[in-house]
């Protein structure tokens, strides 16, 4: 099959395989879709444009920084900080850290407190314990949900130094009350 390809002009071998495929386009473009296509969703949301994954047979114990959104399917132990990008839990994804980033999606199972520069979103088969702090949250029906909430304005500097001096909600709910009634 190579042969017949080859002894053809230039202008023979493009035309050759456009009839293979079943694409209207020419062949080099749809082939280049492809991994664009894939490629193409999870740039989307990420500010850097790349995403990371840490895969089903993968544990890390420790803390994971950096400068691209992470999708987790296999289990991490420690800490997540991903300012202005985002992490997702897969289905299959078990974390037991404390996540802060701009945006967190929970398919999976989170033990830790999440602070969101813009939102959270728990899917129906998602779970997450512990406290969220988030300009926007977002709760399917069938998810489980157990701690506290914390809505805080984006860009709020009072807001972003309350959370990092104080840890429960309850105290952040008293201390944001408390410096705007003073």
């Amino acid at each position: 099959m190579w042969k017949p390809n080859t002894p053809g002009s230039g202008a023979a071998t493009p035309s050759t395989p456009e009839p293979v495929r079943p694409s209207t386009t020419p062949a080099v473009s749809s082939y280049e879709q492809q991994p664009s296509t894939r490629t193409a969703s999870p740039q989307a949301p990420a500010a850097t444009g790349e995403q990371a994954t840490i895969g089903k047979s993968l544990m890390i114990k420790g803390e994971v920084t950096g400068s691209e959104s992470l999708y987790i399917d296999g289990r991490i132990e420690g800490t997540i900080n991903l300012p202005g990008n985002r992490v997702t839990v897969g289905r299959n994804g078990q974390v037991a850290a404390n996540i802060s980033a701009r945006e967190i999606v929970v398919l999976g199972k989170v033990r830790g407190n999440c602070q969101a520069s813009d939102r959270i979103d728990i899917r129906s088969e998602g779970s997450l314990t512990g406290d969220v702090i988030a300009a926007r949250i977002s709760i399917e029906d069938g998810a489980f949900f157990k701690g506290g909430i914390d809505i805080r304005k984006p860009g709020d500097p009072k807001a972003a130094a309350a959370a990092t001096t104080t840890s429960a909600p309850a105290e952040q709910g008293q201390l944001v009350g408390a410096e705007s009634a003073s």
